[in-house]
């Protein structure tokens, strides 16, 4: 249906004839990390996500999977400890 509460006109998957269904019947602004990424939209009631209703809880836990200026960090995995002993007796017998 069409959002009658914070952005108005738009297609929204929570909208129903009552009103709002998300919870707090509406949608939450952008936070500040959201400033740069190409899903953010302005409307008349202030700055929203275009994909998700509630932003600050996509940054909670590290970036927003749908942020399109945040670049992932992939952190690679340590080297283990290697037993001298063992390392010794698997490379002598070549």
């Amino acid at each position: 249906m069409i959002c009658q509460t914070t952005r108005k006109g738009q297609d929204c998957a929570f909208m129903t004839s009552e009103g709002c269904s998300y919870n707090g019947g509406s949608c939450y602004q952008i936070v500040e990390a959201c400033n740069g990424c190409n899903r953010v939209v302005s409307y008349e009631t202030g700055w929203f996500c275009a994909k998700y209703p509630e932003p600050e809880k996509k940054w909670k836990h590290g970036n927003c999977n749908l942020a399109t200026h945040a670049a992932s960090t992939v952190t690679e995995a340590k080297s283990a400890k290697v037993n001298p002993i063992k390392a010794s007796k698997r490379g002598g017998g070549k």
